[in-house]
């Protein structure tokens, strides 16, 4: 049944999109099947969402921001596909088939959910086999394949900035931190954190706490909810700034943070500038900003200029591919000694540990 649902899913989506070449005939984006290098007139791009889509002020809608833009300024067809909360791997699987097959090259997955739980045999490897002459992209990934980029951050770099403005803003010498996923990815945010705050505060307490596991499928990304329950948790035990790496789920730590009156750290986005209830505003004392908005321009700019590189590229803070938002003026005061350690960071005199 699940798969008859898969399938069925996926021929909607397929009329939705038009005419489908099949995929064992993939057409490359000359659209005649020949060789022909790309170029800004005949680009599409495809982009499938992690789960929170557009809408979700954080990581996905930094993705979408991005493809809004290669749209903008490179005047290019595009197309973004929605995922859905309690989805299959196979579900995923269909959605870039769905895109690859329709023309769209290249196409952008988004998130690690896409190499699935193995990256040789996930949903983005059996969809880049399908179709060997599309492009593709995913974000945080590590598919790896000759038709696939793998566009990763250094949010370690970008997150033990924050953990030193956390560190030099706190008044009750503690802290915490808070993770949509128990993954490898999300815990590269928390020692960063970490490592700044104790690097700015050698007695400083970190709380930690993590919304889901991927055995629940990551829905802590997506649980506003479950993030105001964990905030408030440890503003009542003493933590006076909480840092949120939880996508959509940051909307419930600054209201947490909007209840205690305290403070919260953002995400991805400068959630600042994104947050739709203005009344949480002044709770955001600054976000970490991961650039994936970047990634993806300069990744679709880069294609339609007849330029691909497979493998990992990675944006960190030499890049500006990380960082830290001054939305609102609350780090005002400590900014250089942010951009010192930034500047320590980038220089390689301070190594930020990955776990």
């Amino acid at each position: 049944m699940r798969g008859m649902k898969v399938l069925a899913a996926a021929a909607v989506a397929f009329v939705a999109l038009g005419s489908m070449t099949a995929c064992g005939d993939d057409k490359d984006s000359a659209g005649d099947g020949s060789s022909a290098p790309a170029s800004k007139k005949n680009v599409k791009v495809g982009l499938a969402f992690d789960i929170g889509g557009r809408g979700d002020k954080s990581f996905n809608d930094s993705a979408a921001a991005g493809l809004d833009r290669v749209k903008s300024d490179l005047n290019v067809d595009v197309k973004d596909l929605a995922a859905v909360a309690g989805e299959s791997e196979n579900d995923k699987y269909s959605r870039l088939k769905v895109l690859c097959t329709s023309g769209y090259n290249p196409v952008i997955a988004v998130g690690f959910v896409y190499d699935g739980a193995d990256a040789a045999n996930g949903p983005l490897a059996r969809a880049a086999k399908d179709c060997p002459k599309t492009k593709f992209a995913i974000v945080d990934g590590a598919t790896k394949a000759d038709n696939v980029a793998d566009l990763v951050f250094a949010e370690e770099q970008g997150s033990y900035l924050v953990g030193v403005a956390a560190a030099l803003k706190s008044k009750t010498g503690t802290v915490g931190f808070i993770g949509g996923c128990q993954v490898d990815l999300i815990k590269k945010f928390e020692a960063g954190f970490t490592a700044g705050a104790k690097a700015t505060k050698a007695d400083i307490k970190v709380l930690t706490n993590y919304l889901s596991t991927p055995a629940d499928a990551c829905k802590g990304f997506n649980d506003p909810a479950g993030g105001k329950t964990a905030a408030s948790g440890m503003y009542d035990q003493g933590a006076d700034i909480v840092y949120a790496a939880a996508g959509g789920s940051g909307t419930g730590v600054f209201e947490a943070a909007k209840d205690k009156k305290t403070l919260a750290i953002g995400v991805d986005s400068d959630q600042y500038n994104t947050v739709t209830d203005a009344s949480l505003k002044p709770v955001i004392m600054t976000s970490m900003l991961k650039r994936v908005d970047n990634a993806v321009f300069n990744f679709v700019k880069d294609f339609a200029d007849d330029k691909f590189t497979a493998g990992p590229t990675v944006f960190d803070l030499k890049t500006d591919g990380v960082g830290y938002a001054t939305s609102g003026g609350q780090v005002d005061d400590i900014k250089a000694k942010l951009d010192a350690a930034k500047a320590d960071i980038a220089s390689g005199k301070v190594t930020v540990p990955t776990k």
